[in-house]
């Protein structure tokens, strides 16, 4: 028998996927970049409710692929699931568009309609982003080698679309430093979402097969008839509804979120680990990705500080001006996605090339927890003895930005393959959902740890024109009076030292360092455990 040749090309189906989600992610990461700003300076939050409001937007964006695939693997489908997802994304763009529209001549409406497109974005999302990651591995003959390199592609074009939303949707809407210009921000990303939706749909019959030519993503065999596209639309009505009234009122009093994060964590492998239909080794690799989407939530908790702290310390503390160019403080979000351009390619080699000296999937996720939390220590040596007000070099920002690209590189494209190649077939998206579940959980911890971050300019100005030294109270440690306490209180300026779990939040080094041992302890015990994961994903 003559032995059949290797194949080193991808799929073309790869990169129909690849354009697919490079303009969703044009979309998504454009208006990421600009949210916390327009929450700021246009609706006129404080740090602390844009903060956490972001972080829920960001933690139920990654929450809803439970309901998306879900609804994918026993009624829709992977390729009915995206192009719905991508539609109503691309109408909650437009709803952000009007928001930002009427934002100062009717605030009212302008409230409602943000809560409503950040409905539609979670929602579109949930159907959009656990199938199209799904569809990636399915492309590959299982336990293809190329499929790690194949994710790393993947991931890359998710980056060229990173880089290219922050850095035209940062500059419409900040070039004119006037809140009314968000709204074309808002209108490119929508424009982004059509362009994804018309590539999956023209080419996604051709091109997106199987190793045997058959269509991937189709309607389930045994899709109940009764659950086609009209029976759907109520359900899908009714988490929109239920997520905008929860961000709208319930977000800023209880927190649920994170109680709702934690059943899942609980009750999802529950109904895994009680199916009689998989085998001990099969729950032994199922055991491995539920262990190191633990330690995701770490990575992501610091990492996601991009949109929300960082957005801060880009806006008021870093030195921005080239020459007579004032670089978008929006810009500094597409410095992660151009770094993973550059370095993907490099990463993808350097896998392969190692060949059997390749590192687990677990002790390269260590390690891109271990280079995030140097990334920290990088940035928290720029402000070590900075005060309020001044600025530092743009190296400290594009210096960390690196360092967490390289960790990311380690950790999430490898993360996705690992879950991807451990998962029994009849939960794959399920399991891929629970992946974007430890990312929801990071992402909501983002907001709540980004709520920490020192008082800044605007808040130390705001106290200094009521005759109060807010700067020197906060970094000179002196108390305050019972009647400058009363002022602070009625302007909504805190007056004492933030803490996180007893940890007391000083100054800028004090907070950044916070993530340095936070994700530098999380590093150090998944590497200590990674041999023990390696036997668990080796069961037969």
């Amino acid at each position: 028998m003559t032995a059949q040749p290797v194949k080193k090309s991808h799929p073309k189906g790869l990169y129909v996927l690849f354009a697919t989600e490079m303009w969703e992610r044009f979309n998504f990461y454009g208006m990421r970049s600009i949210l916390i700003y327009f929450m700021t300076q246009a609706l006129l939050f404080n740090h602390e409710s844009a903060s956490n409001l972001y972080g829920s937007y960001l933690s139920l964006i990654y929450l809803t692929p439970l309901i998306g695939g879900y609804i994918a693997d026993r009624y829709w489908g992977n390729n009915r699931s995206i192009i719905v997802g991508g539609i109503v994304m691309a109408l909650g763009e437009l709803t952000l568009f009007f928001c930002s529209t009427f934002y100062h001549s009717a605030p009212q409406l302008a409230s409602l309609l943000l809560f409503a497109g950040l409905g539609m974005m979670i929602t579109g999302n949930g159907f959009f982003k656990p199938n199209i990651s799904s569809l990636v591995g399915q492309l590959y003959p299982k336990d293809d080698h190329r499929k790690d390199a194949a994710y790393t592609i993947f991931y890359m074009g998710i980056n060229v679309g990173g880089m290219l939303g922050p850095f035209v949707c940062g500059y419409l809407a900040q070039r004119r430093n006037d809140p009314a210009d968000f709204r074309w921000a808002f209108l490119a990303g929508g424009v982004g979402m059509c362009i994804s939706v018309i590539i999956q749909k023209l080419f996604q019959k051709k091109y997106v097969v199987d190793p045997d030519k058959k269509m991937l993503g189709t309607v389930p065999a045994n899709s109940p008839k009764a659950f086609g596209s009209v029976a759907i639309i109520i359900p899908a009505l009714m988490v929109l509804a239920v997520i905008m009234i929860y961000l709208f009122y319930l977000d800023s009093i209880y927190n649920y979120l994170f109680y709702l994060l934690t059943a899942c964590i609980v009750i999802i492998p529950t109904i895994i680990f009680f199916d009689k239909s998989l085998t001990a080794a099969e729950k032994k690799k199922v055991a491995v990705i539920f262990v190191v989407c633990f330690f995701v939530i770490f990575f992501w908790g610091a990492f996601e500080q991009a949109g929300a702290s960082l957005s801060f310390f880009a806006d008021e503390q870093t030195q921005r001006q080239v020459g007579k160019f004032t670089v978008p403080a929006s810009w500094f979000q597409s410095l992660n996605s151009a770094f993973v351009v550059l370095f993907a390619p490099f990463f993808a080699w350097f896998w392969l090339k190692l060949g059997s000296k390749e590192p687990s999937s677990p002790t390269k996720m260590a390690l891109g927890l271990l280079l995030l939390a140097l990334g920290y220590l990088w940035i928290a040596h720029g402000v070590d003895n900075i005060q309020p007000g001044v600025k530092v070099s743009m190296i400290w920002l594009t210096g960390m930005y690196a360092l967490h690209t390289s960790g990311e590189l380690c950790l999430s494209p490898i993360g996705m393959s690992l879950v991807n190649k451990l998962s029994p077939a009849k939960f794959l998206s399920l399991l891929m959902a629970i992946w974007f579940t430890a990312n929801a959980f990071g992402n909501k911890l983002a907001g709540v740890l980004s709520s920490v971050y020192p008082p800044g300019v605007a808040e130390i100005k705001k106290a200094k024109e009521n005759g109060i030294d807010l700067g020197s109270i906060l970094y000179n440690h002196i108390v305050p009076s019972a009647d400058q306490i009363k002022q602070l209180h009625n302007l909504e300026i805190p007056y004492t030292f933030k803490t996180f779990l007893g940890y007391h939040i000083n100054n800028l080094y004090d907070f950044f360092m916070l993530f340095v041992f936070m994700a530098g302890t999380a590093s150090l015990i998944l590497f200590l455990v990674t041999k023990k994961l390696q036997r668990m994903m080796q069961a037969v």
